[in-house]
């Protein structure tokens, strides 16, 4: 139950990752939280770096601020604790973030390292951007689908992973592990885009979320939609629906499609794989377009990275 409160300009809704508060009469606070949990140990720091802030910067705003809830389980080890944090500064100083505050503990009802983080970002007024669509703007996506799914399988199941990949395969699967946020493309996107949203649980099913909050519908060509070799093989030999499955660091832009040439060019330059896979559309209907032919876009049932993982 919220109270009314003029400060809250974008509040708790579907679709909607952050929280938009009034600041100083020309920037609004953007404010986001985000769990993270069955993430690689060896790289929690950067998880617990970039949930949260992937989440601010969709929204046009850099993470300025942190506030990190480290809950550890028993047998933890100082050690284990600097790694987690010599990371989670390394990419702190990346991007100009401040870790404001948070809580540190061991508690035995952890099994797993586990935090949340709370990320907020200052975005000026006319640079707040928010994941709603115009009909006839193009829908942009970056680095490709279903690649948090395959990096899973190479940390959690690389003994079964072997049956299909080499061992230096599943290797360059786990380092594909830092392409697991939208800071950085939505930084460089923000000037062009109407809007963005980082592809999460669900996957490409987060056009549902756009489509309703924007009252529009889609079309999304199959064949454009793009997937790392490597990525392409676990999911084939998983047999899950790269279209709706969990894929944090793909970014979903919202491109007018005048800008949409030179966003994709920008992309480009800064290394991060970009392309324009379908179009919203004043029609209501949401269409995966197959080989020529129609059908119905998916929808969000279950996740097999949350099944398996």
């Amino acid at each position: 139950i919220s109270v009314n409160d003029p400060k809250i300009v974008v509040g708790p809704k579907e679709g909607f990752d952050a929280a938009v508060l009034e600041y100083d009469g020309k920037n609004y606070l953007v404010i986001a939280t985000d769990p993270i949990l069955g993430v690689p140990k060896e790289h929690f720091g950067f998880f617990t770096y970039h949930f949260a802030s992937s989440d601010v910067a969709v929204f046009g705003a850099m993470p300025k601020w942190l506030i990190v809830n480290l809950l550890l389980p028993n047998g933890t080890t100082e050690e284990d604790l600097n790694s987690v944090m010599r990371e989670l500064n390394a990419e702190c100083k990346k991007y100009g973030t401040s870790i404001i505050g948070g809580h540190t503990g061991v508690y035995s009802t952890t099994r797993n390292f586990t935090a949340t983080t709370t990320a907020i970002g200052i975005v000026k007024k006319d640079e707040l951007r928010l994941p709603l669509a115009k009909p006839g703007d193009d829908i942009v996506i970056t680095k490709g689908i279903a690649i948090e799914f395959a990096v899973g399988a190479a940390w959690f199941r690389a003994e079964e992973l072997k049956k299909i990949l080499s061992p230096s395969q599943i290797s360059s699967l786990q380092e594909m592990y830092t392409l697991e946020t939208v800071v950085k493309d939505a930084s460089l996107a923000k000037k062009f885009a109407r809007g963005m949203h980082d592809v999460t649980e669900g996957g490409l099913t987060t056009l549902h979320e756009i489509a309703d909050n924007s009252e529009v519908g889609f079309e999304v060509y199959y064949e454009k939609l793009h997937m790392p070799p490597l990525v392409k093989k676990v999911v084939k030999f998983y047999g899950v629906n790269a279209l709706t499955v969990s894929s944090t660091g793909t970014l979903i832009i919202i491109s007018p499609q005048e800008n949409t040439s030179k966003l994709i060019k920008v992309l480009h330059s800064h290394g991060i794989n970009a392309s324009t896979v379908g179009k919203f559309t004043e029609e209501k209907e949401r269409v995966l377009i197959k080989k020529g032919r129609k059908e119905e876009f998916p929808k969000f049932e279950k996740d097999a990275y949350a099944e398996m993982y």
